[in-house]
Parts: C-alpha cells; structure tokens; sequence
C-alpha cells in the first residue's frame, strides 16, 4: 500500500512547473535539454551577489535567482568550440585550471558560459545519510 502511495505521489508530484522535484524536470528545463543529458548533467544556477564590508565587518546577499543551466564533461568541450561559442584561449585556460563549462540559455540564442569550478569542499550531505548507497563513480567527475 506504502509503495503504490509513492508511485502516485512521485508520479504526479512534478506536474506543476513551481515543483522542481525530480531530476526529470531539471533535465527537461535545461538548454538544449537533449545535448545536456547526452555529453553532460542539467543543473540548477543560482545567481546572487555577496557584498563584504571591512569597516564596519558585514556581508551582504542579494536575492538568489534560480534558472536551469547545463554543464558540459571536459571531454565534450568540443560542442561549444565548434559552434565559435568558446575560443581555443578560453578553452586552454578552463583546462589548465582542471575546471569545466557551464551555460545558461540555449546555444543557438546568446549563452551565458562560463568556466566553472567543482566545489567538494562542502561535501553532498544528502549522500552520507545511514543506509544511503554513494553516487555512480561516472557522475562524479566531470
């Protein structure tokens, strides 16, 4: 009974467009949803600001804005170059720095990318829960 009370509720739970609760609708609001599944992972971006005053010490945060984004595999920057959305200079960099492309809008508008870095610093809180089974080892990296 526990279990079909969970099917009906997962399975109608993402109708509505506020309710971003499963990675299905995350992948299906990214640009170029398809190219994104296939040679990276959707994502949600969050844009805000920190401001930091020294005297008197404060920090100051913008409201975050949500809106879907992608990020590429380092293997797959190709895409982007050979669209001319990145030069082989910003490419060279992104690499040296072991870092990867992120963008927002869809290529074929006026992307936002982005050289970006993966933070695991902070560690994935939701993974290291008693009985939770760790993230596939091809998703780690990217």
């Amino acid at each position: 009974m526990g279990v079909m009370i969970g099917i009906v509720f997962s399975s109608t739970a993402t109708v509505d467009p506020g309710n971003v609760a499963s990675r299905e609708v995350i992948d299906r609001y990214a640009p170029n949803p398809e190219l994104c599944v296939q040679y990276g992972a959707s994502a949600m971006v969050t844009d805000m600001r920190v401001f930091v005053t020294l005297n008197p010490f404060n920090v100051y945060v913008t409201q975050p804005v949500m809106r879907p984004g992608c990020v590429l595999r380092r293997n797959n920057w190709s895409i982007l170059e050979q669209r001319k959305l990145v030069t082989s200079e910003q490419v060279r960099d992104c690499k040296n720095r072991m870092n990867t492309f992120g963008f927002t809008s869809p290529l074929e508008a006026k992307p936002d990318i982005q050289c970006i870095y993966q933070n695991d610093g902070a560690g994935n809180l939701f993974l290291n829960q008693p009985g939770s089974v760790g993230p596939r080892t091809e998703t780690n990296e990217f």
